[in-house]
């Protein structure tokens, strides 16, 4: 039953809440133990919050779920737990994720946990049958996360990182849409009423535009004003070859490796993803730590 239980919270999502870091990396903190102590609670805010609502999700696509070809192996839908164990866990941990950050952090950090499970049980309820609207909703998800690591901080972040998080949502969002279609086929509906609203040809058309503002978003980032003022330099722009080989590699895997339907498998098995990701986070944490010595060796 515990193992049942861990499988119901789905831990390896938790790796989505690694948004939570973003403040902590791009703030200039990443040295100070205090605010590294801040984002690990409240990236465990995040993890209980998160796993409350796949316990929420699981109880009420139960049905389904029973319908999928790989979700049908889920404890509720396969009978490993009963179906009201579902319920239960989304308000334990629900109650948990609100009582540690506004405890353990501050009232903003818990104010953005509330409205993201305020924000996820209105999809779980009905907004996920809306067409585009629920994938904004996934997106801002993220957002919440990086915004929720920065109000444990007390610091706010860039305009264009945070439009940059919703793009690469949005990224992740669609690709997993079509991979859904894909997969599923003429049934795709029944697993997911609406996929019936989603084709192969319109979602191609949104992960194109998504793409390319992710890329343009990122880019402005590294040689905004206060980008640059941060770091002392114009060396963020270094990063920008990573990004760009990281979404073209994931465009990889979706279109000739027919996956992308989980996110969080496809990027930490894949190779070259893992190291695109690593390089990317060392290049930026070494030129924000050390930016200004990187000025006269650029120009």
């Amino acid at each position: 039953m515990l193992k049942a239980l861990l499988r119901l919270a789905r831990p390896k999502q938790w790796v989505k809440n690694i948004f939570v870091f973003t403040a902590l990396i791009f703030s200039g903190k990443i040295l100070e133990f205090a605010s590294i102590a801040d984002t690990l609670l409240a990236f465990a805010s995040f993890c209980l919050a998160s796993s409350s609502i796949y316990y929420l999700n699981d109880y009420r696509d139960v049905d389904e779920d029973r319908k999928h070809p790989k979700k049908c192996s889920r404890p509720l839908a396969s009978g490993d737990l009963p179906v009201w164990v579902g319920l239960a866990g989304f308000i334990i941990g629900s109650i948990g994720a609100l009582s540690l950050s506004l405890v353990l952090l501050n009232l903003p950090a818990a104010i953005i946990v509330a409205f993201y499970l305020a924000l996820n049980l209105g999809y779980s309820m009905g907004l996920k049958h809306l067409v585009i609207l629920d994938v904004l909703i996934i997106a801002t998800g993220f957002v919440l996360r990086i915004l929720a690591g920065a109000a444990a901080l007390s610091v706010m972040p860039s305009p264009w990182l945070i439009l940059c998080g919703v793009t690469i949502s949005l990224f992740l969002g669609f690709t997993k849409r079509r991979h859904e279609v894909v997969l599923l086929g003429d049934r795709a509906h029944e697993h997911r009423r609406v996929l019936a609203d989603y084709s192969t040809g319109f979602l191609d058309q949104m992960i194109s535009i998504v793409t390319a503002a992710t890329v343009v978003l990122y880019a402005l980032y590294t040689v905004d004003d206060r980008t640059v003022a941060l770091v002392g330099s114009r060396a963020m722009i270094l990063s920008v070859p990573f990004v760009l080989y990281g979404i073209f590699r994931y465009l990889y895997i979706v279109y000739h490796e027919q996956s992308g339907g989980d996110p969080t498998k496809a990027v930490f098995t894949d190779v070259p993803l893992l190291i695109t990701g690593a390089s990317w986070a060392a290049v930026c944490t070494f030129v924000i730590l050390y930016g200004e010595s990187l000025e006269g060796l650029m120009y």
